[in-house]
Parts: C-alpha cells; sequence; structure tokens
C-alpha cells in the first residue's frame, strides 16, 4: 500500500478511534494550542467502560472533563504543569502533579517510569510524502508518539505546517479523525499596565544587541517587546513562541543573522498564541521547531552567546529564592522551563538570566518581595541559579552577591509601602 491507501484506511470517527483506549492505559494529551477537544471529548463520553485510566499532560487549553468531580474512578490526571483547567483538581488531590524540568519529560517516558499507552494529538494534513507536522507543538509529544502503541490523531486542516524535527509518518497513526476547525487560541495581553511598562523598559535596558531571546507570554514579555524597536539583529531560541515575537520580526528587529547556534533561524518547541503566530509559522523557512529535550536543554541554549532569557516568578525572598510554581502549599503551575533558560543563560558567553516580577500582588496589599517564602512554597530556582531580579522600580544583580548584599538589592527593588518592613525582617535574621 502506498500511503494515500494506509491514510484512508486508517481515517474513522473519533467514538471509533477512541475504543482503543483500555482501562488501565496511560493517555498522552497533546499540549497548548494543539488540545485535540474533539477527542479528549470523545474518551471522556465513554467513562462509563474506563477505568484507572491515566491522563497525562503539559498544559493543556481547552477544558479538563476528566478531573471534574465523579470522574475518579475512570480517569486520574498527572500533571507535568499544572494549568488553569487541573489546578483545583490537583490540590483537592483528585489528580496528581510531577516536579519536572522541561527538558527531562521526554526521558520521564524513554526511561520507562512513565510509558505512554495512547497518544491523543493534533496534526496537519500530510505532505506529498506522507509526513504529516505537529504543527504547533512538538514539545514532548513526538517522543510520546514514537513510544507509544496506539496513536489517535486530529488531522486538521488548520493546523500549520512547520519545519525542522517535527513530523510524523502517517504509517505511525493508528487512527485517523479529520477535522477542520480553528486551533485554540491565546491571545497576548491587552492592555498593558504601567508596572508592566516599567518593568519591560528595565528588562529591555538589559538586553544588547545581537543577543538571543528566550521569553513566554504575559503581560510582562508583551511589555518587554514595546522597548525593543531600537535593538539590533536580535535572535530567538525559546520553547513557547508567540505573537509578540511576529511583531519584532516583521519590524526587522529579530533577524536571527548574529546568533552561533542556528543562525538565521528562530528556534521554538511549540506556539502559544493566536491565528497570527500559527499563520506566520506556517511553512516558514525561518523558523525551526525542535522538541522541548533539545530546545529546553541547558547545555544547548549555552551554545547561544549573549542569551538572555526572561523567566517570571510568584515571589523571592530576601536571599533570592525563587518560588514560581506554588502558593504556599498549592500547586500554582510547575517549573517549565525556567531552569532550563535560567541554567542555559547562565552559561551562555555574555548572557544575562532575568526573573521578572511585579513588586506586589493583590492589588497592591502584598509584596512579593518577602522576608521568607510561604510554609509549603516551592523553591523552583535557586539563590545560587539567580542572577537578575526585576520589578518596576529597578534591577537587583544577586549573582556572587552574599546574602547581606542581596537583601540589600532586593530591598531596593521593592515596593516603598513594604520596604521599612522587609529591612526590620531582615536586621532580626542579622542579615543587615
Amino acid at each position: 500500500m502506498n500511503w494515500t491507501d494506509i491514510y484512508r484506511s486508517r481515517v474513522t470517527t473519533a467514538a471509533e478511534a477512541v475504543g482503543d483506549i483500555q482501562s488501565g492505559h496511560r493517555v498522552w494529551i497533546h499540549p497548548g494550542c494543539c488540545t485535540p477537544k474533539p477527542l479528549v471529548d470523545a474518551m471522556v463520553g465513554q467513562a462509563d467502560r474506563l477505568r484507572d485510566v491515566e491522563v497525562v499532560h503539559i498544559l493543556t487549553l481547552a477544558a479538563a472533563p476528566y478531573v471534574d468531580p465523579g470522574m475518579e474512578a475512570s480517569f486520574r490526571h498527572t500533571a507535568l504543569f499544572t494549568g488553569g483547567n487541573v489546578r483545583a483538581a490537583v490540590n483537592a488531590g483528585r489528580a496528581d502533579f510531577v516536579p519536572i524540568h522541561l527538558h527531562e519529560v521526554s526521558e520521564l517516558i524513554l526511561s520507562g517510569i512513565m510509558p505512554v499507552d495512547v497518544c491523543l494529538i493534533q496534526l496537519s494534513p500530510p505532505d506529498e510524502h506522507g509526513f504529516c507536522s505537529y504543527g504547533a507543538g512538538v514539545d514532548a509529544t513526538k517522543t510520546a508518539v514514537e513510544q507509544a502503541s496506539v496513536v489517535i490523531a486530529m488531522v486538521n486542516q488548520k493546523m500549520p505546517r512547520t519545519l525542522g524535527d517535527s513530523f510524523v509518518h502517517i504509517s505511525k497513526l493508528t487512527h485517523i479523525v479529520e477535522a477542520d476547525e480553528p486551533l485554540l487560541e491565546l491571545p497576548m495581553a491587552g492592555e498593558i499596565s504601567e508596572v508592566s511598562r516599567k518593568i519591560g523598559e528595565h528588562i529591555a535596558s538589559l538586553i544588547p544587541d545581537g543577543a538571543t531571546l528566550q521569553m513566554g507570554i504575559g503581560e510582562i514579555p508583551d511589555a518587554v517587546l514595546l522597548f525593543l524597536g531600537d535593538k539590533k539583529h536580535l535572535g530567538v531560541h525559546t520553547e513557547m513562541f508567540s505573537d509578540g515575537l511576529v511583531d519584532l520580526f516583521e519590524a526587522g528587529v529579530v533577524t536571527n543573522e548574529q546568533k552561533t547556534l542556528h543562525r538565521g533561524k528562530i528556534v521554538a518547541s511549540f506556539v502559544i498564541g493566536t491565528k497570527r503566530a500559527f499563520d506566520f509559522v506556517d511553512n516558514n523557512p525561518f523558523m525551526e521547531f525542535h522538541p522541548n529535550e533539545y530546545v529546553n536543554d541547558p547545555f544547548v541554549v549555552a551554545r547561544n552567546d549573549k542569551m538572555v532569557a526572561i523567566n517570571s516568578a510568584i515571589s523571592i525572598d530576601l536571599t533570592g529564592q525563587v518560588c514560581a510554581d506554588s502558593i504556599g502549599t498549592s500547586i500554582y503551575s510547575g517549573f517549565g522551563g525556567q531552569v532550563d533558560f535560567i541554567r542555559g543563560a547562565t552559561r551562555s558567553k555574555g548572557g544575562k538570566p532575568i526573573i521578572a516580577l511585579p513588586s506586589t500582588a493583590k492589588g497592591g496589599t502584598i509584596s512579593r518581595l518577602v522576608d521568607t517564602l510561604l510554609p509549603g512554597s516551592g523553591v523552583v530556582t535557586t539563590r545560587a541559579d539567580v542572577n537578575y531580579v526585576v520589578t518596576e522600580f529597578g534591577i537587583a544583580d544577586l549573582w556572587g552577591r552574599s546574602l547581606r548584599e542581596r537583601a540589600r538589592q532586593l530591598i531596593a527593588i521593592a515596593h516603598p509601602d513594604f520596604r521599612e518592613e522587609l529591612e526590620r525582617a531582615a536586621r532580626e535574621r542579622n542579615l543587615l
């Protein structure tokens, strides 16, 4: 059979395709904008016949009905990054959370610690050779597909064809469900606050011409983009590609011409954005998509000279410990690629790892720079890994600084309403 015959023989409905999911299976769901919602809904629709199915994924954008109360007998979710759709279930004990660096997720699958039985994925239509692209998300899904015994693919006419290490042949697909529907989207921040603008301006002052950038999505990364218009020959090596980077490329600010790794190419692992980003990456030779075990590997990241990594935090204590995945004992998100890129940028020639956050939360009533982290808080980035910390009040450079020096610098960029309190606490601890 040629590939077109194989393709036609495997086309079926979502309900029939998920019939291959059996009790006790571990099911991987394609994360981000690639989440194949019709396949997920079809699986949950057969909950009555299923028991002890483990559902594994990173951040997904669609609803997660498999974590709803009453689903416990049929499904148990394991979060490799806790998104808003599963956060309540994780903290209620109906789902589990695995702290893990993003570049290590594929090894978790390959090692046999978390083998995958079934993959629910979304792909681009096949090319003339029978290869589908993982489109807006290579992430760790490529590894999961290569290891799974059953691969159920939603082949979507609207999925972009992304280039790089981003392809799977249709012969690997067990079932094909055809679709022609928009991808899930996550737009850029709307109006950018004055606080975020000041943070963005401070961060931009740290970015030299010829730097290679990693940044996520959200109001602060969007604010940074506002202040990069006069930069020259920036490059991009990032886990997440979003709409704002399209603006920089089209403005001629991102050229990738001075990158020391994959010169001339934007390197990414997945897209979180809107149709604008999907259209940009579609069949675009300026883009290369690779799995997270490559893009996020700190040793690979470090091969980019002048690597600038911009990441966020929930809170930071006066010694520089960064909490980014929890609020006290409540899990909020995950490790993601923060430490991957912080350590990679640290080892980069001329690199700058940056943690950025507003100085306060809850309308200015709580300081995010604190004497000590809340009991139960997780430390994602250790104080030995922290270099630059940025708030709207300035920049603290903590690398190689003593605890005393760190406390002084962090108090200086805290909100003025909390500086006296922080200084008093630091003195009581003999930090000052």
